[in-house]
């Protein structure tokens, strides 16, 4: 039976992230944490530690995670590039399912998305759009990026060399290769993604659509099976899924 220590219990996440722990066959919810709950007390009794809050805090938890030996899912997002190597250090001396979308069907769109960039090249427009309800903090998402990422990867680029976040008083024409983002934060949307390619005569969308944060659930708790054997090293949700 695999232990499993949940962070941010109290938020909509968190309270999602537990009920899957407690209808998941093999797992068993050994601590709910919330804002005051004593971590290092709940990481003593765990075997797996999962984490959907913000990178300050993850970062906190994984250095406790790293001291007590204990394994760790993270879906937070909005980590800075310094904040992402401190993931991998501590990757070093635990094992870390690290990825910005626990959904298995965002995880397949990516490889969906990944193939049509290096068959379509540059000679089709990119663009992607990403909504996200009013509370969210970091934009673009998570998610949004790590399309990105996958389809300037595909072409041969890096993103941070490619990628248009604003285009407010852009006086001249698209640059050849780019790829542009845009964002709606409204409401109570849960998770919508469309990364669009542009080219000669036709348009081709690869979307994907959350109705239930059920879905981000289900995934950490098979991330979290994943890391039953593992000991250390930084792993993302297509390993879990093995889709490399």
């Amino acid at each position: 039976m695999l232990r499993l220590a949940i962070a941010g219990a109290n938020g909509r996440m968190g309270q999602t992230l537990v009920e899957a722990a407690t209808h998941t066959a093999d797992v068993q919810l050994t601590s709910a944490l919330g804002r005051d709950s004593d971590v290092e007390a709940a990481l003593a009794s765990s075997d797996v530690f999962i984490d959907f809050t913000r990178p300050e805090a993850t970062l906190k938890y994984l250095a406790l995670c790293q001291k007590h030996h204990v394994k760790a899912v993270i879906g937070t997002t909005g980590f800075n590039a310094g904040q992402k190597q401190q993931i991998e250090a501590f990757a070093q001396h635990i094992a870390i399912v690290f990825a910005p979308n626990m959904s298995i069907g965002v995880n397949v769109s990516l490889q969906l998305v990944e193939a049509a960039a290096k068959a379509f090249g540059l000679d089709y427009d990119i663009e992607i759009f990403e909504a996200h309800h009013k509370m969210k903090v970091d934009a673009p998402s998570g998610t949004a990026l790590a399309f990105g990422e996958a389809a300037a990867g595909a072409r041969g680029q890096k993103l941070s060399d490619v990628a248009i976040y604003e285009r407010h008083n852009v006086t001249h024409p698209r640059q050849r290769g780019s790829i542009g983002f845009s964002v709606l934060r409204a409401g109570d949307i849960i998770g919508d993604h469309t990364v669009f390619f542009a080219g000669p005569g036709e348009r081709i969308e690869i979307t994907h659509k959350s109705s239930s944060r059920a879905t981000y659930a289900q995934g950490a708790m098979r991330a979290a099976k994943f890391l039953a054997d593992k000991k250390t090293g930084l792993f993302d949700m297509r390993d879990v899924l093995d889709l490399r």
